[in-house]
């Protein structure tokens, strides 16, 4: 891929250009610091609480984004913006003509300019929602392998570079370096991430930002390294003689110490500066020929902040492998608050507004005025609007799912080995739909029952690979690499897996070509991977999160394999279905629905938490009768069944996923005992509660669920049980307002046989029936 330059190429039109950026520049800080003045200061604020934004974490971008945006960019590119650099970007979009000035005094209002970027929620939709640190950052590379997957598979997507803008203490998340490690990663050329290195994080100057060590760790992996750490003005006072000695002096100045050297005047700054060592001679001698308003402007002369040295330095990138840029600035660069180790938050006085609106030419009583029409900032304005301007993305509509597959399960089966069950028989059932579906797995496709998925459907590759075991007949699982395969295998990371989810599922609104994506996962793994996940749902990802194997029915494998709260996290995960099927023909119907719900406006993701229990299927008791059938599956599909029905119930038992057939076990017992029993298949804790929200007049839920499954006139104490926490399911007893006991697992498990293990936990079928006869004899 190359990325086409429209830039000036004369040394008289860069020239020009410069100075053209360096007007913008300082509108873009005025604007960025009135942004945030009026959230805070000018904005009534009854209740005291603070409003926040970011001035000084803002001002170090301002320069970078000034180049990027009104000189680098093209329409086809996608940009991730520091999380607190929110407020540049607001600015830069309405220079652009993109923003209206209504909402430059909204930052942080409701309804008005978000926190941080926002693809849904701010009125100009970001190309990558920030605000988690490290996800943002990460989000340009799955943003990169989506569209290479829908531009190899379905002609969409385009070109275009992924950018990152990210804060150098975000280098500090291992999810960052999990990201670029992945052997994938180095085969994408279109990334580039520019690192903003203030050296600063949010209450110190960093001792010791180690970028050598940096360029080290980003070219083992692969990456091109660029660094621009120093201006025009040092580079030419490193000709001259004593140049040598000044340019070693701040390498190898420490941090905190440079950083306090900006704090002081020029005359300070000529005292401190030469050092004691064995330069300091030299470099007082080349000082001496150096005014103060230069020697100022020189030492905070970073490359960062030097539009020549940026403009150059985008002109060397490789796009044969990703690309990283350490971009020397300071935070708050411009600002009275500049360099300051506590400037993070720091937001500045009216007076110091006032000297900022001199500097720049701004203007207090009229902020937002736009640049002079004619001048050469409005005209390079202009030019870069329309540059960027993108053509509305057509949304495909994708393609119906079938609700039911029309098989019936015998035997005995596995909710785990159900789904790649159900992903053959669509794909032979629906082609158009199954050629929709992608599944991505952290190197665990064997181990979770996705074997005959992927040799059937290939595993994804930009380029056809060698399959040097295709002959082997040992070979269980064949490794096909094609540009058609249809599963993405990443290393073993969780992180990365659901970031390339989240991608993955935006396709449909990035480029108008839905994907229905599928990410199996061992589920003890969810919770780490729980937050890029559920902030991919909060950025308009829509994708299926499959946790396999699950709970303390896991027994042999011990405590740390024995997830315990994942069925609760699932219902409470905003923009997520949960669904926990204790039968094959269950898992067939909730991935159906799931995959029906994707890949479209107002569409939803879906946790699945599966098994590898072997189950009796007749236990299930799948309905003959066609219309008894599809009434069986609503109730699937929406959260529960009654599985069994009493003449008179005199004790409910409800069950949900591996422990149903100890919950049927002890309805059998219970019946002998002479007591009625309703025993009830919970299937989606998540969407009960939604009903039960919207019988109260909460929410969007239906409650007709609840009225068949729980009617009123069957209202009878009540035990439930589940492989998790308990309090997953102790909401039931309230719709009714009737006594229960809830089991479940409060405990870190342990290892050992099924029978054991359950029986440790009080999930076996004594245990039930004991909680059942302590409710009603």
């Amino acid at each position: 891929m190359t990325q086409t330059s429209e830039r000036p190429t004369t040394g008289q039109d860069r020239a020009a250009q410069i100075a053209a950026l360096e007007e913008l520049h300082h509108r873009v800080l005025w604007l960025v610091v009135s942004i945030v003045d009026h959230a805070n200061r000018l904005r009534p604020n009854p209740t005291g609480l603070k409003v926040g934004g970011h001035q000084a974490s803002s001002a170090s971008m301002v320069s970078i984004m000034t180049a990027l945006y009104f000189s680098e960019l093209r329409a086809e590119d996608r940009v991730s913006v520091k999380p607190h650099a929110s407020p540049v970007l607001h600015a830069v979009e309405y220079l652009l003509g993109q923003l209206d000035v209504s909402y430059l005094d909204t930052l942080r209002q409701f309804g008005g300019l978000q926190s941080y970027p926002s693809r849904l929620k701010d009125p100009v939709p970001a190309d990558y929602s920030t605000g988690s640190v490290g996800i943002g950052a990460t989000a340009p590379i799955w943003g990169a392998l989506a569209r290479r997957y829908v531009q190899g598979r379905f002609g969409a997507g385009g070109t275009g570079r992924q950018w990152s803008l990210v804060g150098d203490a975000e280098l500090d998340e291992g999810a960052v370096w999990e990201a670029v490690l992945d052997p994938m990663v180095a085969e994408l050329g279109e990334l580039v991430w520019i690192v903003d290195l203030n050296r600063q994080s949010l209450d110190r100057v960093v001792p010791t930002m180690g970028a050598t060590r940096l360029q080290g760790m980003f070219a083992a992996a692969g990456w091109q390294v660029l660094t621009v750490k120093y201006g025009a003005l040092l580079e030419e006072l490193f000709r001259w003689p004593g140049g040598d000695a000044l340019r070693r002096r701040i390498d190898e100045m420490p941090n905190p110490e440079y950083q306090r050297l900006l704090r002081h005047d020029a005359e300070r700054q000529r005292e401190l500066l030469p050092g004691q060592g064995a330069d300091a001679d030299a470099i007082r001698g080349l000082l001496a020929s150096v005014s103060d308003a230069e020697l100022s402007a020189a030492v905070r002369n970073l490359g960062g902040h030097d539009f020549r040295a940026l403009l150059d330095t985008f002109d060397a990138i490789d796009d044969s492998r990703p690309t990283v840029i350490l971009a020397y600035t300071l935070k708050g660069y411009g600002l009275a608050t500049e360099g300051h180790p506590q400037n993070h938050s720091a937001l500045l006085t009216a007076a110091q507004i006032g000297e900022l609106a001199d500097a720049t030419g701004a203007d207090v009583d009229d902020p937002w005025a736009l640049p002079t029409p004619g001048s050469a900032a409005a005209a390079l304005a202009a030019e870069a609007s329309a540059r960027l301007a993108r053509h509305p993305v057509q949304v495909q509509e994708p393609a119906p799912v079938p609700a039911d597959l029309g098989r019936t399960p015998t035997g005995t089966g596995t909710t785990q080995a159900a789904l790649g069950r159900a992903l053959l028989d669509l794909n032979r059932a629906a082609p158009e739909v199954g050629a929709r579906v992608l599944t991505v797995s952290p190197d665990v496709s064997s181990s979770t029952n996705l074997g005959g998925w992927v040799n059937k459907v290939g595993v994804w590759s930009a380029d056809e690979r060698q399959n040097w075991f295709a002959d082997d007949r040992e070979t269980i699982l064949q490794w096909r690499e094609k540009p058609t395969g249809q599963h993405l295998e990443l290393g073993i990371a969780e992180t990365n897996l659901v970031g390339v989810l989240g991608e993955l599922g935006a396709t449909w609104s990035r480029w108008g070509q839905p994907l229905l994506p599928i990410g199996v996962m061992y589920d003890p793994f969810v919770e780490r991977a729980l937050e890029p996940w559920s902030f991919g749902i909060y950025a308009g990802g829509q994708s299926l999160l499959v946790g396999t194997p699950s709970g303390v029915t896991l027994a042999a494998e011990g405590g740390a394999h024995q997830s315990i709260t994942t069925p609760s996290l699932g219902l409470e995960q905003p923009g997520c279905t949960t669904w926990e099927p204790a039968f094959v023909q269950d898992t067939e119907w909730c991935v159906l629905a799931a995959l029906g719900r994707m890949g479209r406006p107002g569409g939803r993701s879906a946790y699945l938490r599966l098994s590898t229990r072997p189950v009796d299927q007749a236990l299930a008791a799948v309905p003959a009768d066609p219309t008894a059938r599809e009434r069986r599956r609503r109730h699937v599909v929406a959260g529960a069944y009654r599985l069994r029905r009493a003449a008179t119930p005199q004790v409910t038992l409800v069950g949900m996923g591996a422990l149903m057939p100890e919950t049927l076990a002890a309805a059998e017992q219970l019946t002998g005992l002479g007591f009625g029993v309703d025993v009830v298949c919970v299937t989606s804790p998540g969407e009960l509660f939604r009903a039960a929200q919207a019988r109260r007049g909460l929410g969007t839920g239906d409650p007709a669920i609840l009225d068949a499954v729980i009617p009123a006139d069957r209202a009878a104490p009540m035990v439930t049980v589940l492989d998790g926490h308990p309090h997953t399911l102790a909401f039931l007893a309230g719709i009714n307002a009737v006594r229960a006991t809830h089991l479940g697992v409060t405990e870190f498990g342990q290892s050992g046989d099924l029978e054991s293990v359950y029986r440790y936990h009080g999930l076996d079928v004594p245990s039930i029936v004991c909680a059942a006869l302590d409710l009603v004899d």
